[in-house]
């Protein structure tokens, strides 16, 4: 079984509890886990892995978290190959202090790994979710998971649940118990 690599970038410790969340949840024996500012040297980390679960909240008019922003930047210059790579997003966002540009890193991330050639997984539902606008917003879905401790904290541990089960086919191989509505 393929190892998933679960990197993220927090800043107030919300994307770091989500990670570990996922990394419980998948089952702790097939995760690895990374901290960007702690852990991360250099992008080819991210290569090492066929399944990626990658972390980022947003900050500002929808930008990526800084512990995100020099591998970024440096992926811009090397335009390393991720075909192949199967990647799922989630991050921590607020949506009535941002709701102008919620889970904007989302995006931003997606967009960045597909010009690189992953294939990204893990769309969600926008249901009971309530912002102004959002980037991270594709065919009625949400590119990746984002998590609102701010203004529903207490959907967090349903909507990890929910997330996770729906890719559990994808990055396990194992049936999936729960599947996100359409």
């Amino acid at each position: 079984m393929a190892k998933i690599g679960i990197f993220y970038g927090s800043t107030s410790g919300v994307t770091e509890e989500i990670a570990e969340a996922l990394r419980e949840k998948f089952g702790e024996e097939i995760c690895d886990l990374y901290s960007m500012e702690e852990d991360f040297d250099e992008y080819s980390q991210l290569l090492d892995y066929d399944y990626l679960l990658l972390g980022c909240s947003t900050w500002g008019a929808g930008e990526v978290q800084n512990d995100w922003r020099e591998p970024l930047f440096d992926m811009d210059i090397e335009k390393p190959d991720f075909t192949g790579k199967t990647i799922a997003l989630f991050g921590a966002a607020d949506q009535v202090g941002h709701g102008k540009h919620f889970a904007g890193a989302l995006q931003l991330m997606c967009d960045h790994f597909e010009k690189l050639g992953a294939t990204i997984v893990g769309e969600f539902p926008l249901e009971g979710y309530s912002f102004e606008h959002s980037s991270a917003v594709r065919n009625g879905k949400f590119v990746g998971l984002p998590i609102d401790e701010v203004n529903q904290s207490e959907l967090t541990e349903e909507r990890i649940t929910q997330w996770v089960e729906a890719l559990r086919p994808i990055f396990v191989g194992t049936e999936s118990a729960v599947l996100i509505p359409a």
